[in-house]
């Protein structure tokens, strides 16, 4: 039909109809999740244990970027926002990525804590959801993470006033120079506002996609120093 039409419509009119053909597309697309199944049975007992055979299996068949996360923060009235940051370790104290401590982000932590992480992985049917708290990491783990980081990526946390407004493209990419010819006389030290945080998990709920929408999701709630493991209907 639409072909048909085209012959007929001016351009501007055919790019207008193309746009509201494909939204309402939208409500058409869907995929049917058929990932195995996920039962209390094969679960472990400690979530970050969890944690790690389901990241070791994305690391192995998720092409792009397996530590990508979305980080949730809110600010100190509760206004929310997120964006995507990068895993950078985990272990039984929580999730650590690393950021510009005065970035939004940054400050939106230093005000309230409370956090929470996503990951997504389509090719597995698969999502982690994690709440808690995030704390600043010691300097001396900063340093030796910022320590292994390339030359350029580290001119760059130092170019950055992340989150700042800046004039133009140009104003930014002179700064990252005025750090390429101070770097030539010596080392890279971390920014002192660099640096990582951990986040303490108190809830994390692992979602896998199944047939009709009858979806697992398997839920550990930290109750003082043990975890509750429950299920939630999809």
């Amino acid at each position: 039909m639409f072909r048909l039409l085209k012959r007929w419509l001016p351009a501007k009119d055919e790019i207008s109809m193309s746009k509201t053909i494909a939204r309402q597309a939208l409500e058409m697309l869907r995929r049917e999740y058929s990932g195995k199944p996920f039962l209390e049975s094969n679960v472990h007992d400690d979530p970050v244990e969890q944690f790690s055979v389901w990241f070791d299996e994305a690391v192995e068949k998720v092409k792009t970027d397996p530590n990508a996360m979305i980080l949730a923060t809110a600010s100190k009235n509760g206004k929310p926002s997120s964006r995507t940051v990068l895993l950078k370790g985990f272990d039984k104290n929580g999730f650590v990525f690393y950021t510009n401590y005065d970035s939004r982000k940054g400050k939106q932590i230093q005000e309230n804590p409370n956090v929470s992480i996503t990951f997504y992985w389509p090719e597995l049917m698969r999502q982690i959801h994690i709440e808690g708290r995030a704390e600043k990491i010691p300097e001396e783990k900063s340093d030796a993470y910022f320590a292994k980081r390339p030359k350029s990526s580290k001119l760059s946390a130092r170019a950055s006033s992340q989150s700042e407004k800046i004039s133009s493209r140009e104003e930014l990419e002179e700064k990252l120079r005025e750090m390429e010819k101070r770097s030539e006389a010596g080392g890279i030290p971390r920014p002192p506002n660099w640096g990582g945080f951990c986040v303490k998990p108190n809830r994390i709920e692992f979602w896998q996609g199944r047939l009709n929408r009858l979806h697992d999701r398997i839920c550990y709630e930290k109750l003082n120093d043990s975890w509750g493991i429950y299920r939630l209907s999809p």
